[in-house]
């Protein structure tokens, strides 16, 4: 399967030391399988930080995600086992990586996520509401690479 990143630059190898933390995921290498959709982050990192949107393609095999050679969590759909990993992860308290898989792969978040898990924190709204409000306009999938042993398997074009 093809997977694309938007960056502002083009990333010749991959380094998980400038990975951000607090992403949904965990701090990580994101990717998509939706070209158009990894441009959009292209050119919001650029409205950030400058550059040129420029899309990194990768080729991934994904029998990698059901082969037992990785350690991979799947989220098939918007839950709640998979807004508590978000809100766990985008917890600024948690020092620590809260996870141990290689590859998560599972719904991207609204981009209103901060303001949302503020709300559920200071019980302002309950789980089913935060699910509701995380739930993007549409359901789009994100690929994590956490690990260096994950991101050897992704082969630039």
């Amino acid at each position: 399967m093809k997977l694309y990143h938007g960056s502002n630059i083009p990333i010749a190898r991959i380094d998980l030391n400038r990975s951000k933390p607090y992403k949904d995921f965990g701090k990580g290498f994101y990717l998509t399988t939706i070209r158009e959709q990894a441009l959009r982050m292209a050119e919001q990192t650029v409205r950030k930080f400058g550059g040129t949107p420029f899309v990194n393609e990768y080729e991934f095999d994904e029998t990698f995600l059901h082969n037992g050679q990785m350690n991979v969590k799947v989220f098939n759909s918007y839950s709640e086992e998979w807004a508590y990993f978000i809100v766990a992860n985008r917890d600024r308290n948690n020092k620590e990586k809260i996870h141990g898989f290689d590859i998560v792969v599972g719904p991207i978040a609204d981009d209103r996520v901060g303001i949302q898990l503020f709300r559920y924190l200071r019980n302002f709204i309950d789980m089913p509401t935060l699910i509701k409000e995380l739930k993007y306009k549409e359901l789009t999938i994100q690929y994590y690479f956490g690990t260096e042993h994950a991101v050897k398997l992704l082969k630039k074009l």
